[in-house]
């Protein structure tokens, strides 16, 4: 049995961190643009989302991601962060840098 609540509060202190990474070209935050979709957090603490760069090629789409990743992990109670990267062109290179935890596995999934 998962403790709804307690999830709630982790996904609601996510979604209030991720407000603040700003995108530096739009200076819109990275949750009023959108571009964070299905955000997930289970028991353990552990998050997923999917990172949709606003075009295909987005110059930013390296510095956002990063950005968001640590922003997730910083939020307390996250144990790993899982990033999928979708309408990018250079998606599985972005996902292979973010997806690497700090014993060097990669954790895509």
């Amino acid at each position: 049995m998962s403790d709804t609540g307690a999830g709630d509060v982790l996904r609601h202190k996510v979604e209030e961190a991720l407000k603040d990474v700003i995108d530096p070209e739009t200076r819109l935050n990275v949750m009023r643009m959108n571009i964070i979709h299905d955000l997930t957090i289970n028991t353990n603490g552990d998050a997923g989302l999917v990172f949709r760069p606003s075009s295909p090629i987005c110059p930013m789409a390296f510095h956002l991601a990063n950005s968001i990743k640590e922003a997730v992990e910083n939020v307390e109670g996250i144990n790993s962060v899982s990033i999928r990267v979708n309408n990018f062109n250079q998606a599985e290179r972005l996902e292979k840098l973010l997806n690497v935890s700090k014993n060097g596995e990669t954790k895509i999934g």
